[in-house]
């Protein structure tokens, strides 16, 4: 299941909580568009803005919404105890499979890490992916800690984020951490703007935000680089270079809140507070960027 085109959508949410009409038809065109599988409530579906409630029942929005398609749904939270509350509204719900970041407050040891997924594999029957993800939970994963907690039961698969450097580096860097993990442990990768590099380089999945609003667009890279047309995967990723450079300048969740409004997909606004939506100039920017793209649907 945790191979391919997993599309991340946004779960579009203010404060009076989420519309869950809205929900459903964006996790319904993913499935619709053929997407390996649906990433519910990941960093673009908001989930840490979010109570136990609601998350249980966006999961189960959108495993009813997916119509077969697998969906694997966040659980992350500060509280191994939350963790474990979150992990079993997900199975109910009936998710293929679970996400977990290390969420933090107080900095966590490799060792809490360890820990957490330790405590929380114990007690899944789904898979679950991890999710490195530094820049938010602040928790800088090393290889040694990738290949301990990938031995751990029901650890399928791995979120990293993009790799750096140019294709040889990318291939050594994908090579040295599938040299420490089992084989049965697929590697995918985040970082739209980069994701290319690391799926040419060898990675099994690519877990993508673009492609929870342009399924589509993101199959045909996707495709291209699992059938090892490389340079098609490049030039067709290179070609939404103006997309990638607003993702970097304002945060993919903020461009892929403007483009659901502008689309007609969600109401306005869409976020949950403190977030706010992009101001007006960069709303302009947005829309020219989709205009000269041609992603308009």
């Amino acid at each position: 299941m945790l191979r391919g085109l997993s599309a991340f959508p946004l779960t579009p949410t203010d404060e009076q909580g989420i519309d869950y009409a809205a929900y459903a038809a964006l996790v319904a065109r993913l499935a619709a568009a053929g997407v390996d599988s649906i990433g519910a409530l990941g960093s673009t579906g908001g989930y840490a803005y979010l109570t136990r409630e609601q998350r249980a029942h966006a999961a189960k929005i959108a495993v009813e919404a997916a119509d077969g398609v697998p969906v694997m749904v966040g659980i992350g939270a500060l509280r191994t105890t939350h963790v474990l509350a979150l992990a079993e509204d997900a199975q109910k719900a009936g998710a293929r499979g679970v996400l977990l970041a290390p969420v933090s407050y107080q900095p966590l040891t490799d060792d809490e890490v360890f820990g957490l997924y330790e405590d929380v594999t114990r007690e899944l029957s789904v898979p679950l992916c991890v999710y490195d993800n530094p820049r938010t939970t602040q928790v800088r994963f090393t290889d040694e800690l990738h290949g301990r907690v990938a031995r751990l039961p029901n650890v399928a698969s791995i979120k990293i984020p993009a790799v750096s450097g140019d294709a040889v580096q990318a291939r050594a860097r994908i090579d040295a951490l599938r040299a420490v993990i089992p084989g049965t442990v697929t590697i995918g990768v985040s970082g739209d703007w980069a994701a290319v590099r690391s799926l040419n380089a060898g990675c099994d999945a690519w877990y993508s935000v673009f492609g929870g609003m342009f399924p589509q667009a993101a199959l045909v890279i996707a495709r291209a680089a699992q059938a090892g047309r490389t340079a098609w995967a490049t030039e067709l990723s290179d070609a939404l270079e103006p997309l990638w450079t607003l993702f970097r300048r304002h945060g993919s969740l903020r461009v892929m809140s403007a483009i659901a409004s502008h689309l007609g997909l969600t109401k306005e606004p869409n976020l949950p507070r403190p977030l706010r939506g992009l101001d007006d100039a960069a709303r302009r920017d947005v829309v020219a960027v989709l205009d000269v793209l041609g992603l308009t649907a």
